[in-house]
């Protein structure tokens, strides 16, 4: 079972992962083992579509779930209140910032939306958000699943760090 952060765990060499509103418990237990492998901080914002303990979020997850660092916010704004100085980028195919635009630092939250409608308007006009960036397709392509996209993004982040 996934559990919030607590003091004993270092702080995260990476940018926080935020999956707004999540519906599917598969992509949510691969973003799990994404945090384990490369140390960002996975927040959740309800209402989740899932129960926390449904056997595909557990499945997908593998036995990553003890070594990933996650936490369940109750809202949008209550998961920007947990990171008070964090720049916030908005992933959706409405952007025109590519996600390899920009200078990640460690604190910033990569903001990804629900499957399949991505972020909601009142979400991405939010005061926080910094700025939207989205990842390159082909012309006509809707969208990338939503774990695979936010592990484009985290690694990107990473990789800016050296993989440090």
């Amino acid at each position: 079972m996934p559990h919030s952060a607590d003091a004993s765990r270092p702080a995260s060499p990476l940018a926080h992962l935020i999956y707004f509103e999540p519906r599917i418990p598969g992509n949510t237990g691969s973003a799990i083992r994404l945090a384990a492998v490369t140390g960002a901080r996975l927040h959740l914002v309800e209402p989740l579509g899932f129960d926390l303990s449904e056997a595909k979020l557990k499945r997908a997850g593998l036995d990553y779930h003890d070594l990933a660092v996650m936490e369940v916010h109750p809202s949008f704004d209550a998961a920007l209140g947990a990171l008070p100085g964090s720049r916030v980028f908005a992933f959706t195919t409405r952007a025109t910032t590519r996600y390899t635009d920009v200078e990640y630092r460690p604190d910033d939250i990569l903001l990804f939306g629900p499957e399949p409608t991505g972020l909601p308007d009142d979400v991405l006009t939010h005061p926080r958000v910094t700025d939207r960036v989205a990842i390159p397709m082909l012309p006509g392509r809707r969208s990338l699943n939503l774990t695979n996209a936010a592990s484009i993004a985290v690694y990107e982040a990473w990789r800016q760090r050296d993989f440090a």
